[in-house]
């Protein structure tokens, strides 16, 4: 249930054409739906915006598929995270608005006509970054933020990150992506005024520590207005990008 489909029924009811009862029937799974094993929150997109989204992982292949299923009734977005090409075609076989995003390992429904608001720009450091930037890239796009990417201008090659600081400087609001030494975060923060949204990722040698490295590094960056989601939480990153971004259309500009 999401505020436009809640707003319809509640004309429908004040116009007769719905009686009460029909609507208590359509309201029934608020605001959470038991199916035992989960406990489906169907009254978030109420609160927060945006439906409940299935983390895959560590859940079985029937799991997946009833939650979806309940999900999906509801008409609005979806998106399922960590998704194995096996479970992604179980849950296409629901929706045949389904979508299969292999490099981010999301399953989504979307609005192909929605017009996203305000821009997120989402910069990695290297192509091995890439997968947890399009899980970031889809989930905002799904969520309705228009988004566009930079990828692979890590500090290596610093030069390709400053031939193109004017896509810095549109956003409103930037994912950074980056293993390794995990520096980019801190250098974007040093030539613009935007929030900043770091992600480590757990690419890197031995000593990278499965990520921990540039968890620290960004933790401890010198640059201002930055802050750092969890190693390879592009979901996450993306999350707080778009409040950040929706934010900015409710708050007039200076």
């Amino acid at each position: 249930m999401n505020p436009d489909r809640l707003t319809h029924l509640l004309k429908q009811v004040q116009s007769g054409t719905v009686s009460v009862s029909q609507a208590v029937h359509e309201l029934r799974t608020l605001p959470f739906e038991d199916l035992g094993f989960a406990s489906v929150d169907h009254h978030r997109s109420l609160r927060q915006g945006f439906p409940e989204v299935i983390l895959c992982e560590g859940k079985t292949p029937a799991q997946v598929t009833a939650i979806a299923r309940q999900l999906l009734k509801s008409g609005g977005p979806f998106l399922a995270t960590r998704v194995a090409p096996s479970i992604a075609k179980l849950i296409k076989r629901l929706s045949r608005k389904a979508v299969y995003h292999e490099a981010a390992r999301i399953v989504s429904v979307s609005d192909p006509k929605r017009v996203g608001t305000g821009l997120v720009v989402i910069v990695t450091a290297g192509t091995s970054d890439i997968p947890v930037a399009e899980e970031a890239r889809i989930t905002a796009e799904v969520m309705g933020s228009t988004v566009k990417t930079l990828y692979d201008v890590g500090v290596a090659g610093l030069h390709r990150l400053l031939d193109r600081q004017a896509l810095l400087h549109e956003a409103r609001v930037l994912i950074v992506v980056a293993g390794m030494d995990g520096v980019l975060p801190s250098v974007i923060g040093g030539l613009v005024n935007k929030p900043i949204v770091a992600v480590p990722t757990s690419q890197g040698y031995g000593a990278n520590f499965g990520g921990l490295s540039a968890l620290l590094t960004m933790l401890n960056a010198c640059s201002s207005g930055i802050g750092v989601v969890n190693i390879d939480n592009g979901f996450g990153a993306a999350c707080l990008a778009h409040r950040i971004n929706v934010r900015g259309e409710q708050v007039p500009s200076a």
